[in-house]
């Protein structure tokens, strides 16, 4: 449980904003952009506050840019702190376990549906090699398809 108040969605936005402020992306692009458009689609999608706040955090701890020890005290409902562990790969995790894990944890099917729609947006795999592109649109999709999306 969470005893007291939890962060409100502007203060983990900039929180979010500060941990991967020195992060790019597959296309040098500042990675908080990428968590702006998930955040968007998550509100977009009909998400709520709890939803929109592990979007914004969906990456920091598999990226390391926040720890688990972080997100297991930090002031957060535990709704969200479970959406962003079920979004953390775990290294040398099956796919299907991983999928398993976000189908089965309330609300992160959302966040993880936006996040692959930008990851997989044609503008921004257009920028990368033709390599590149079709072995993330692949892996994308099979995500997607383990998602029931």
């Amino acid at each position: 449980m969470n005893p007291g108040p939890v962060l409100p969605l502007a203060a983990v936005e900039a929180l979010a904003r500060e941990a991967h402020a020195a992060q790019r992306d597959k296309a040098g692009r500042p990675y908080v952009e990428h968590l702006r458009v998930v955040a968007d689609g998550v509100r977009a999608g009909g998400g709520d506050d709890e939803q929109i706040a592990a979007a914004w955090l969906h990456d920091a701890v598999e990226d390391g840019a926040l720890t688990e020890e972080w997100l297991r005290d930090a002031p957060l409902t535990d709704r969200t702190k479970a959406i962003v562990l079920a979004l953390t790969k775990r290294p040398g995790e099956a796919k299907e376990a991983y999928a398993a894990r976000i189908r089965q944890t309330p609300g992160a099917r959302l966040v993880k549906e936006a996040d692959l729609a930008h990851n997989a947006d044609p503008a921004r795999l257009a920028v990368l090699d033709e390599t590149t592109r079709a072995r993330l649109a692949a892996k994308y999709a099979t995500m997607r398809a383990l998602l029931g999306l």
